[in-house]
C-alpha cells in the first residue's frame, strides 16, 4: 500500500506541476493577479506531493519491502540501516525522485519566501521551474517509476552496489543534486527575466542567493566525492578526469562565473546579457550531466541507467530545454541594455577576465569529455581522452585565473589603479617567491612544476590576506580598531576571503598530491617491510574479519619514522556476500601536511599479499581548501543583503505616502 501511495503522490505532483506551469504564466501575460497568485501555493503543494512520494520510497527501503522491484534490486536485509536508507537514492529511479524533490524544494522556497519579488517575475520564475519539474516527473512515471511491484517477492534483495556502501557516498549524491538542481532556480529567473525583458540590480540580488546555495552544495558534493574516491577505490588518486566527474565539474566552473557576473549586474548594472547566458549555460550543463549519467552512454560507478529509452527521453528534454532557452535568449537578449561603463583595468574588468577564463576552462573540459563520445556515436572509431589532455589544457588556464584572483579585489569599480594594486601586492610577490624557493629546495631534482604550483598558491593566499588587511586598515590604524573594522565587515566580504583563501589551499594540495607523491607496490609476507620517503611499513598480520554483510581480510601495518613507531594502519579487502564483489578499504594516517596511505591487495602465493603504499604530501590541504570554500559560501549566504531583493513597499500612510522598508 505504501508503494501505491508513493506512486499516486507522483501522479498528483505531475498534475499540480502542470497547473503551476500554465496558469501563472498566462496570468503574468494578462497581468491577472489572481492567476499569478496560483504559483506560490501550487509550489508548496507540489513539494508536499513529491516529499510524500520520496518518504514512501525511503520507508520501503527501510523495512526491506522486497515486493518493490527497486528495493529488491538495490537493497538487502543484511545492510546496515544507514545504507538501506541511502539505497533509496543509490539507484537510477530513486535518484530521479530525489532530483525532483530538490526541484520542488527550491520552487517552494521561492513561493514561501519570495514575498518581496515582483508578482509577475515570481509567477514566471515558478512557472518555468514547474515546467522542469513536470518534464522530470513525466520521465519518472513513463520510464523510471521506483514503485513497480514484484510478484512473487523474493526472500531477500540483490544488495546495494558495495562501492556505494560508505558514509561518503551517503552524503555525496544529495549534496551534488542540490548543486545540480539548485542552478535551475537561476535558470528559471533568467528565463523569466528574458520574457519580461528586464534585468536590473534587484534581479541580480534575487538570483545571487539561489546561485550561491547551488554553488556551495555543488562544491561540497564534488569535494566529498573526490575524498570518497581517494580513500574508497584504493588507487590513491583524488581526481581522474572521469567523464562523470567532469559532468559535475563543468556546471561548477560556469556557475562560479555566474556567481561573479551577478555581482557586476548588482553593483554596476552591467553584463546583464552575459549573466543571463551564464545562467542558461550553467543549468544546461547540469542537464547534460544528467544525460551522460543516465543515458547509458557511459559506464562508471557513478552511472546508473543503461536503458536507451531513458537516454532518448532525456536527450529530447535536453534539446527542448537548451534549444528553447537559447532561442529565447537570441530573441530577447539584444533588448537588455547595459548600464555602467567601465575601463578594462577595473574591478569589473577583473571579473570579466575571471568569467572568460572560467568559461574557457569549462569549454576545454566539455570538448575533452564529449568529443570521444561523439566520435564513437558517429562510428568514426574510438579515441581516449584522459588526464594528460586535461592537465595540458586545463592547468595553463588556471594559472592566469589565480593571478587575476589576487589582483581583482584590489581594483576599484569603474576604473582601477593597476600600478597601485601591484604596489600593495609586494608582500604577495615575496610570499610566492619564498614558496617557490622553499619548495624547490625541498624537492630538488624533481619536477619544477611542483615548486611553481606552490608558488602560485602562496601568491594567492598572500594576496587574499593583503586585500583583507587593506579592508580593515591593518597597519594604518591601531590593532584594536582594525579588529573592530573586521567585526563590522559584511559577511559576504568574509565569505569571499574564506573562499579565495580556501582555493589557494586547494591549489597547493592538488600540486603536492599530483606531483610529489611517492608510491610503492610490493609482495609482502608477515614480518617484511617496505620503505617509502622516510617511512617504513612493516606488515604485522593479516586476519579474517566479519562485517554485517561482508567478509574481509584486514592487514595491519606498523609504520615507523626514523626507526620510531609512528602509527598503525589497518586496510581491508572486502568480499560482499550477495554480489560477490570485492572492494578495498584504504587505511590513512594524516598529520595535516601529508598522508600515509596503505592498501592490502590480492594474495600473491602462500602467505604473501600485494601491498600498495603511498606517501602523499599536502593532500590534506586539498580537503581543507575545499572545506574553506564551502564555509565561505555559507558565511556569504548569512549576509542579510543576499536575502533581500528590494525594499518592500508598505501600505500608504495617513498622509498618502508610502515608505520602503530598509534593505539591511
Amino acid at each position: 500500500m505504501i508503494a501505491e501511495i508513493g506512486h499516486f503522490a507522483l501522479i498528483l505532483a505531475l498534475v499540480v506541476a502542470l497547473v503551476q506551469a500554465i496558469i501563472p504564466l498566462i496570468g503574468a501575460a494578462r497581468n491577472d493577479a489572481g492567476w499569478m497568485a496560483v504559483a506560490a501555493p501550487a509550489s508548496v503543494v507540489q513539494f508536499a506531493c513529491v516529499a510524500a512520494s520520496f518518504a514512501c520510497l525511503v520507508y520501503s527501503f527501510a523495512i526491506s519491502d522486497f515486493s518493490v522491484v527497486n528495493v529488491a534490486q538495490n537493497s538487502n536485509s543484511l545492510q546496515p540501516m544507514i545504507f538501506k536508507v541511502a539505497a533509496a537514492w543509490g539507484n537510477h529511479e530513486g535518484s530521479m525522485v530525489l532530483w525532483v524533490l530538490i526541484l520542488a524544494v527550491f520552487g517552494a522556497m521561492v513561493g514561501v519566501f519570495g514575498g518581496n519579488l515582483p508578482p509577475s517575475l515570481k509567477a514566471r520564475a515558478l512557472s518555468v521551474q514547474s515546467m522542469i519539474a513536470f518534464s522530470f516527473l513525466l520521465f519518472i512515471l513513463l520510464t523510471s517509476t521506483p514503485f513497480e511491484r514484484l510478484d512473487p517477492a523474493p526472500i531477500d534483495g540483490r544488495d546495494l552496489n558495495p562501492l556505494l556502501q560508505d558514509i561518503g557516498i551517503v552524503l555525496h549524491p544529495p549534496m551534488l543534486y542540490v548543486g545540480y538542481v539548485g542552478f535551475s532556480m537561476a535558470f528559471s529567473f533568467a528565463i523569466a527575466a528574458l520574457i519580461e525583458g528586464k534585468v536590473d540590480a534587484a534581479w541580480a540580488r534575487w538570483v545571487r542567493p539561489w546561485t550561491l546555495v547551488a554553488w556551495l552544495f555543488l562544491t561540497a558534493g564534488i569535494v566529498l566525492g573526490s575524498w570518497w574516491a581517494y580513500y574508497e577505490l584504493g588507487w590513491g588518486g583524488w581526481w581522474y578526469w572521469d567523464p562523470v566527474e567532469n559532468a559535475s565539474f563543468m556546471p561548477w566552473l560556469v556557475g562560479t562565473a555566474l556567481l561573479h557576473s551577478a555581482i557586476v549586474v548588482e553593483k554596476r548594472d552591467a553584463l546583464k546579457s552575459w549573466t543571463i547566458l551564464l545562467a542558461i549555460i550553467t543549468f544546461s550543463l547540469s542537464l547534460i550531466g544528467t544525460f551522460l549519467v543516465r543515458s547509458g552512454v557511459l559506464t562508471s560507478v557513478h552511472a546508473f541507467a543503461t536503458d536507451p529509452e531513458r537516454g532518448v527521453f532525456i536527450l529530447v528534454l535536453l534539446i527542448i530545454a537548451i534549444g528553447g532557452s537559447l532561442a529565447l535568449y537570441a530573441w530577447r537578449a539584444p533588448g537588455l541594455k547595459g548600464g555602467g561603463l567601465f575601463a578594462p583595468i577595473s574591478r569589473e574588468g577583473g571579473l570579466v577576465l575571471n568569467n572568460l577564463l572560467l568559461t574557457t576552462a569549462a569549454a576545454t573540459v566539455f570538448i575533452g569529455t564529449l568529443y570521444p563520445l561523439l566520435v564513437d556515436a558517429m562510428e568514426l572509431g574510438k579515441i581516449s581522452v584522459g588526464p594528460p589532455f586535461f592537465n595540458a589544457t586545463f592547468v595553463p588556464i588556471m594559472i592566469p585565473l589565480i593571478i587575476a584572483l589576487g589582483f581583482g579585489p584590489l581594483l576599484a569599480w569603474k576604473r582601477g589603479d593597476l600600478a597601485g594594486a601591484i604596489g600593495r601586492l609586494k608582500f604577495a610577490f615575496v610570499a610566492g617567491a619564498v614558496a617557490i624557493a622553499v619548495a624547490g629546495y625541498l624537492t630538488w631534482g624533481r619536477s619544477v612544476f611542483g615548486a611553481l604550483g606552490l608558488g602560485v598558491a602562496g601568491w594567492l593566499a598572500a594576496a587574499v590576506l593583503v586585500e583583507f588587511g587593506g579592508r580593515i586598515g591593518l597597519g594604518r590604524v591601531s590593532f584594536g580598531e582594525a579588529m573592530n573594522r573586521a567585526a563590522g565587515l559584511p559577511r559576504s566580504a568574509w565569505g569571499m576571503t574564506l573562499a579565495h583563501f580556501g582555493f589557494a589551499f586547494l591549489v597547493a594540495g592538488a600540486t603536492g598530491a599530483s606531483i610529489w607523491q611517492d608510491e610503492a607496490t610490493k609482495s609482502l609476507k608477515v614480518g617484511e617491510s617496505v620503505a617509502i620517503a622516510d617511512y617504513e611499513f612493516t606488515l604485522r598480520s593479516v586476519d579474517n574479519v566479519q562485517g554485517p554483510n561482508y567478509a574481509a581480510q584486514r592487514g595491519v601495518f606498523t609504520v615507523r619514522l626514523n626507526g620510531e613507531r609512528l602509527t598503525e594502519l589497518a586496510p581491508e579487502r572486502r568480499r560482499y556476500f550477495v554480489q560477490g564483489t570485492e572492494t578495498t578499504e584504504a587505511a590513512l594516517y594524516s598529520n595535516g601536511i601529508s598522508d600515509l596511505y596503505a592498501v592490502i591487495g590480492q594474495p600473491d602465493g602462500p602467505g604473501r599479499w600485494i601491498a600498495k603504499i603511498y606517501y602523499k604530501p599536502l593532500v590534506p590541504w586539498l580537503w581543507a581548501g575545499g572545506a574553506l570554500m564551502v564555509l565561505g559560501g555559507v558565511v556569504s549566504l548569512t549576509d542579510r543583503r543576499l536575502r533581500i531583493g528590494a525594499p518592500t513597499r508598505h501600505p500608504a500612510s495617513p498622509t498618502g505616502t508610502t515608505s520602503p522598508a530598509p534593505a539591511e
